[in-house]
């Protein structure tokens, strides 16, 4: 059975920091691209960031390029998202997903739905 489990969200200021934990169990990372989505009231997921150590790939959407940190335990079969300098805009419920294939080079990275598992969300608050 494949599970993707996110943790790590909370309430926290302005300016405050998170790290949020993906944690898979049901496959290891060979080959799949890993990746954080969020999705706040009224609004679409948004890609955040993914990484895929298999191809050396990684990438940030540009409004949280410099803050926030993907980070692969191949070991532990955990993703991390470090969160720095947060604003309140970044409050949202934040996705752990995960794709087969390099996404990144097919140019699919971002799109929600071509992922293959999707774990529950983790609610981060930033107050202003």
């Amino acid at each position: 059975d494949v599970q993707l489990q996110a943790s790590g969200g909370g309430l926290v200021q302005a300016g405050g920091s998170l790290r949020l934990s993906c944690a898979a169990s049901g496959f290891s990372f060979d080959d799949y691209t890993i990746g954080w989505f969020r999705q706040a009231p009224g609004k679409e997921h948004e890609a955040v960031s993914c990484i895929s150590d298999t191809y050396g790939a990684e990438y940030y959407a540009d409004f949280v390029k410099g803050r926030f940190t993907i980070t692969s335990d191949d070991a532990k079969n955990t993703v991390y998202l470090q969160m720095s300098s947060l604003k309140p805009e970044d409050t949202a419920v934040y996705y752990c997903v995960a794709g087969r294939s390099n996404l990144q080079h097919l140019g699919l990275h971002t799109d929600y739905d071509r992922y293959d598992y999707w774990g529950q969300g983790t609610q981060v608050t930033v107050s202003s």
